[in-house]
């Protein structure tokens, strides 16, 4: 009877540990599962000892194979925990694809902010830009003063036309003009009338004097227009060239960076997108530069057209006052 029970105890043992050894893994655990069955091996040597030990009495084999089943499932346990924790995962095994370098704060390693892309860029292209860069502010330089000076000319010569409604002959015309200082452009066109009517005194052809007042009018007309217009061809060289002084900055860059290509042998956008970049800033530069120019030289060209039409006006009021008197001599004259 004793012999029965021992026997049946140790079949039970030995099912409980066939069973704990058959029980598949987790996915987490598969790692792990050579090192669980040899552990697992120990608990059975134990158990079979304990049986043969077990034949003196039932009492003590049933109380010796319940003791080593309870160790058997917490070493178990504990070694697919353990190993569960120290096992590698699958994605930190697994290799990842090269990236380009990156910053802390973002972006590439390399700068490629607009002064980090100028300072590594080819000599040059650094010439290009600094060239691009004292044509935009020599065009601001132009705009502000000329601009300014073009607008304080109109309001004064407005301002000495209204005064000069109210003259009706050359002479009066020239009282009111001595108000003017010696810079004012209406006061010069009645000085110059009164000085050719000085020189032809002793002329008694009206018509002669008449014409010879009229040239002397397109004359400082032409003068004038003349002098407004200095720095005008600045602004249109600087507007003309500039897109193709950057555009041959961008074709030096690229072919620097094509060079770059040939000697790294790689075709990786990331090795020659800096080059490029710094290369396409050139032609930024260059448009920035062109495009204020042309603007300002069509500003500066209306502003200057219409100053001319305006003195135009007041040489054509002296010719009229200059004739209205030659006109009231002649007939005084008869």
């Amino acid at each position: 009877m004793r012999n029965l029970t021992a026997s049946i105890l140790l079949a039970i043992g030995l099912t409980g540990s066939a069973f704990a050894d058959t029980t598949p893994a987790t996915p987490t655990e598969q790692p792990t599962t050579a090192a669980v069955s040899s552990t697992a091996s120990t608990p059975i040597t134990t158990t079979q000892t304990t049986a043969t030990t077990a034949s003196t009495t039932g009492n003590e084999v049933k109380a010796e194979n319940t003791a080593s089943a309870k160790p058997e499932g917490e070493n178990t346990a504990v070694i697919t925990a353990e190993n569960s924790e120290n096992a590698p995962s699958a994605t930190e095994n697994t290799p990842s694809e090269v990236q380009p370098e990156m910053v802390a704060g973002g972006g590439f390693a390399e700068d490629l902010s607009v002064m980090g892309m100028y300072r590594n860029a080819d000599l040059v292209v650094k010439s290009v830009m600094i060239g691009l860069l004292l044509a935009s502010i020599v065009t601001w330089a132009l705009f502000f003063a000329k601009g300014s000076y073009l607008i304080s000319l109109r309001r004064r010569l407005r301002n000495e036309t209204a005064q000069l409604v109210e003259a009706k002959s050359l002479n009066d015309a020239l009282a009111i003009s001595k108000k003017f200082g010696h810079k004012s452009a209406t006061a010069d066109f009645f000085n110059d009338a009164e000085l050719e009517r000085t020189y032809s005194q002793e002329s008694k052809v009206a018509s002669g004097i008449k014409e010879r007042v009229e040239m002397r009018m397109e004359r400082r007309v032409a003068a004038i227009i003349r002098e407004l217009g200095r720095g005008n061809g600045y602004l249109a060289t600087i507007g003309a060239i500039s897109p193709f002084i950057g555009l041959f900055g961008t074709v030096w860059g690229i072919m620097n960076s094509f060079i770059g290509i040939a000697h790294s042998q790689t075709t990786n956008l990331a090795v020659v997108a800096p080059g490029i970049a710094e290369a396409l800033l050139a032609t930024a530069i260059g448009l920035i530069a062109a495009i204020p120019a042309v603007i300002i030289y069509n500003i500066f060209a209306r502003m200057i057209a219409g100053y001319r039409g305006e003195i135009g006006d007041i040489a054509t009021g002296v010719v009229t006052l200059v004739s209205r008197d030659l006109d009231i001599e002649n007939s005084k004259a008869r």
